[in-house]
């Protein structure tokens, strides 16, 4: 089967003669099988089901798949110091999309918060001349896809230049990443946290679990070490993992706030 997809978690697996009986990534308790069973599918066959659509959300460009697909992540494109970076993956890689970052001076590297936004990876490295992959490397297990591009990272932090760092926040997972990018403009300084420290649905705090579909809360530990590690950041925007999900203005005081809301809780 030619790498086969998982329609619950959208993980891309390496090719094999026939599908895998089971995702790992599925079966850990911080996602699910789904309620059908486990199923698959291919790029061909989601390409006939979906397609790309491209958005610009609050100055950063967008993609997403339509109808949704699995987690329903997005993508971002982001002009940055380091070059065009393309910041988490989705399942579908298509020739229109390809295009159209083309038109916008194409991707040089890509990185990725956390095991359950690898997606296809691999095919968007491809798409676009075999691209760096920038995963942290406590999450090396939950690969699928192996390829010679994944560069792997380690500590809590990694220059990639002078405006973006990736930063090490754990909790989710040991190597959930965020991105801190000190972007030029009237925006100023923005945060892309994935699912690390996930915006909710009033906008104006974020959450921290260790698993959000099963609702299973992050260790007060993990919490802590967060705050932390994105301690010396300032940052105005905070982008979420989907479209329209974004603090926008005030995305420091919000977090702070956020995360005092959580201690304050679990103190009862």
């Amino acid at each position: 089967m030619p790498c086969p997809i998982c329609e619950t978690c959208g993980t891309q697996f390496a090719e094999s003669a026939a599908p895998p009986t089971h995702c790992p990534v599925c079966e850990d308790e911080r996602q699910y099988v789904g309620w059908n069973g486990q199923r698959w599918t291919t790029m061909e066959s989601l390409a006939q089901r979906h397609r790309l659509r491209i958005d610009e959300d609050a100055g950063v460009l967008s993609l997403s798949m339509s109808p949704g697909f699995a987690i329903d992540q997005r993508a971002m494109f982001l002009p940055t110091g380091a070059g065009n970076l393309l910041w988490e993956t989705l399942s579908l890689v298509t020739d229109e999309a390809v295009r159209a970052l083309r038109a916008r001076g194409g991707v040089d590297l890509i990185a990725i918060s956390h095991p359950h936004f690898y997606a296809s990876m691999v095919e968007w490295s491809r798409a676009f001349g075999d691209v760096p992959i920038y995963l942290h490397e406590a999450d090396r297990e939950w690969v699928q896809r192996p390829s010679p591009a994944i560069r792997w990272w380690h500590g809590d932090e990694l220059a990639l230049s002078d405006d973006v760092v990736l930063i090490r926040c754990g909790g989710h997972f040991d190597g959930s990443t965020a991105l801190h990018w000190r972007r030029d403009g009237a925006r100023g300084a923005a945060l892309f946290p994935g699912d690390a420290l996930q915006v909710v649905s009033d906008r104006r705090h974020t959450t921290f679990m260790y698993s959000y579909p099963n609702y299973i809360p992050m260790k007060p530990a993990d919490v802590r070490a967060m705050r932390e590690r994105i301690e010396r950041f300032a940052f105005e925007d905070v982008y979420g993992y989907s479209l329209g999900r974004n603090i926008l203005g005030g995305g420091r005081a919000a977090v702070d706030a956020s995360f005092q809301r959580y201690f304050d809780a679990i103190a009862g």
